[in-house]
């Protein structure tokens, strides 16, 4: 049997098709079975996240590459010790800045309940700790919650991020962060179809996954690229799950949104997220005329 390319396309598309494939097998108790209301759906979903390293190691199988799995995927050695350490602290600030900013543009679009003036919410929910203390407190708890859920994270981190994001960049940033994002995406589909994250909109909201996945996916390839590791990414994706329920903080007392719209998981709050990596290329493509 022939041996796939180490930089084939057709390695990538066998990559992409295994991950769907196992991601769909994975899940398929919850669609044969009680859906979210399925008692062990925790515990599928977090095995459905180590699909995409499955995946990985199965192409590097067949690349007759599996001995390199730990270095091609990024997971070992760290070759940037000094970038490595200084990607973590980004690795836990701009998901949270990511997460916040979302309801401050979506307010302003009309499309979010925002209570930017009175807090109404936080102060409830803070109660005699006040906002501020409240505020550290869930800061720390996101972290310890972030490091946690890199545990998990790193399943899909090294088939992404670690695999085929470097794949990718051969034909260009660009091409790397809308393919990696929009078949990232389409790996939650299982679950989203479900009602999974967007319950008002299932169908819609696999397109929604994938607009997230490209303007996270963007950052997450950056800084995989910047550390020349996976385990940033693995913290920024882990501290980016963790930090989503801070959308409440922002909101009306009583209101509902329509999360295909609003909040990091809509539409409303990629859009400063994409005027950001509009300019980051505008100025790369300047330095490089110049």
């Amino acid at each position: 049997m022939p041996k796939l390319r180490f930089d084939s396309r057709l390695s990538i598309v066998f990559f992409v098709a295994l991950t769907l494939l196992f991601g769909w097998c994975v899940a398929s108790p919850l669609w044969l079975g009680k859906g979210l209301q399925e008692p062990n759906f925790t515990t599928i979903a977090s095995l459905m996240m180590f699909t995409p390293s499955l995946a990985a190691l199965v192409i590097l199988l067949l690349e007759g590459r599996g001995r390199a799995f730990l270095r091609e995927t990024g997971l070992w050695p760290i070759n940037r010790p000094r970038r490595f350490l200084a990607s973590l602290p980004l690795a836990i600030a701009v998901p949270v800045l990511l997460v916040a900013q979302a309801p401050v543009v979506g307010t302003w679009l009309g499309v979010f309940p925002g209570d930017l003036q009175n807090f109404a919410l936080l102060h409830f929910v803070a109660g005699t700790k006040g906002p501020a203390l409240y505020l550290i407190d869930q800061a720390v708890l996101i972290a310890v919650a972030g490091l946690a859920n890199a545990l998990l994270a790193i399943g899909e981190e090294v088939g992404w991020r670690g695999w085929l994001w470097p794949r990718l960049l051969r034909f260009g940033k660009s091409v790397a962060i809308l393919v990696s994002g929009v078949v990232w995406g389409l790996w939650h589909a299982p679950l989203i179809l479900l009602g999974y994250n967007y319950p008002l909109a299932p169908v819609w909201g696999v397109f929604a996954m994938c607009g997230v996945c490209v303007v996270l996916g963007a950052f997450l390839g950056w800084i995989r690229t910047f550390s020349d590791s996976v385990w940033p990414a693995a913290l920024a994706h882990g501290v980016f799950n963790a930090s989503v329920g801070l959308t409440s903080l922002f909101m009306t007392v009583g209101a509902s949104i329509d999360s295909t719209e609003a909040s990091i998981m809509g539409w409303s709050g990629w859009v400063a997220p994409a005027v950001v990596i509009g300019f980051v290329y505008f100025l790369t493509a300047r330095r490089r005329r110049a």
